[in-house]
């Protein structure tokens, strides 16, 4: 029943449907993303080549910077149902407007599009969180954040099998993709629209204070449980790049074409993401329950430095694909299960303080730094290395990387209460 523009059920059923609306609208957000992801990517590779990745992908990190700053003064400034109903409908324009430019392909088209699509994922999934936080309480979020959020792993099963169709059963093509995501953001639109003259929009009273990245650094200096989470997080965003330069590598000299190439990264993001939810369900519980959550966290760097190894061994699609799934595949299940739980003993400002940190800045600085060192070994040193070979910098930072999680893990014992026992 409705009342206005105000709920007049009980508010647990105003809570259910809500986590229910949210869970579509997260999986129509990551849907549309899926759709120009793999198109992004094949077009770079079709009209720029794989060696210059790593070069886009400083840029996109710098762009990016400076537009989430942006962003941030946006989302301070209006009411942010309506700064996403102006994200959605202004991406919908520059949509059409690339489909528009890609008809006279460029290296600058290409390029652009890439990073636009970077932008784009990153706005939407943040919008939609930001809004998800203000509108949602503490006991809430308990009971329907693993709901929620599942909705984007589903979302991007389907996103892949939907783009992979579409270009296999249709006469679309790759840069057909564009439309297929300006039409789903217009349902994202919609749905948006709805919420909000439903009620469901109405923010929760906070007593946070906006964060700072300064706020967030101090509060990273001034604790070494933060710097060692930081560093841990911080590690496996310095591998993303290199295992990705390898992957998308043996892409492109396994696909010569544009449409089949499109086809086979959609479906391989489909299957990254039906393992996700496999090791989400199944794996990740029993993992927590019996070893505990460092246990979590080491399961990525030790899966990966093996993968990496067999990559440098045998350097095929496959084990480049299996190597994919062991660095994305487990990040985004147990590893993102694991490192939320690190931040539970914290006092909750201090934890939005270091995410704020790690997020706006952190994440980008360490990719910047995982491309200059893919470019330093394959393309600035006199003597370089074959692609296949930096699986050896992968291995080196999961090293670290277990070595960080150690030292973490003292330092969790030491700020986490002795349970009491009768």
């Amino acid at each position: 029943m409705i009342n206005g523009n105000r709920l007049s059920d009980k508010p647990s059923d105003v809570t259910r449907r809500r986590a229910v609306i949210l869970f579509v609208n997260f999986l129509l957000i990551i849907l549309a993303y899926y759709q120009v992801k793999s198109a992004s990517r094949s077009l770079l590779i079709e009209h720029w080549g794989s060696d210059r990745f790593p070069y886009v992908w400083i840029a996109s990190a710098l762009i990016l910077g400076v537009f989430i700053g942006f962003y941030h003064q946006l989302v301070q400034r209006y009411q942010r149902l309506r700064v996403i109903l102006g994200s959605c409908l202004l991406f919908i324009a520059l949509l059409i407007l690339f489909r528009v430019m890609l008809e006279s392909i460029s290296a600058a088209a290409t390029i652009g599009f890439y990073i636009f699509v970077d932008i784009l994922s990153v706005v939407l999934v943040e919008q939609f969180w930001s809004l998800t936080n203000s509108i949602t309480n503490a006991e809430d979020g308990k009971r329907s954040y693993w709901f929620v959020g599942t909705g984007g792993l589903v979302g991007g099963v389907l996103g892949g099998v939907l783009a992979a169709s579409l270009l296999h059963y249709t006469p679309m093509t790759t840069a057909d993709l564009l439309l297929s995501c300006a039409a789903l953001l217009v349902i994202v639109f919609a749905l948006n629209v709805v919420m909000g003259r439903m009620g469901l929009y109405q923010e929760v009273k906070s007593v946070d204070s906006p964060v700072q990245m300064a706020d967030g650094w101090r509060s990273l200096v001034h604790s070494r449980y933060l710097i060692l989470i930081a560093a841990a997080l911080l590690c496996a965003q310095l591998a993303q790049p290199v295992v990705e330069y390898q992957f998308i590598k043996t892409v492109e000299a396994a696909y010569q074409e544009l449409d089949q190439r499109t086809v086979f990264i959609s479906t391989f993001f489909s299957v990254l993401g039906i393992v996700s939810i496999g090791i989400n369900l199944i794996i990740t519980p029993i993992i927590h329950r019996y070893l505990g959550i460092m246990a979590g966290l080491l399961t990525q760097p030790f899966v990966l430095a093996i993968c990496s190894l067999s990559f440098v061994a045998i350097p095929t699609l496959m084990m480049a694909s299996v190597m994919k799934i062991g660095d994305r595949g487990l990040s985004y299940s147990i590893y993102r299960a694991s490192k939320e739980q690190l931040y539970i003993p914290i006092d909750p400002v201090r934890t939005y303080q270091a995410k704020a940190w790690i997020d706006m800045f952190g994440y980008r600085l360490f990719k910047i730094l995982g491309s200059a060192l893919i470019l330093l070994f394959t393309q600035w040193l006199p003597i370089t290395l074959d692609f296949s070979q930096l699986g050896w910098i992968t291995v080196a930072v999961c090293v670290s990387w277990v070595a960080v999680i150690s030292l973490l893990a003292r330092e969790y014992r030491a700020v986490t209460p002795i349970p009491v026992t009768a």
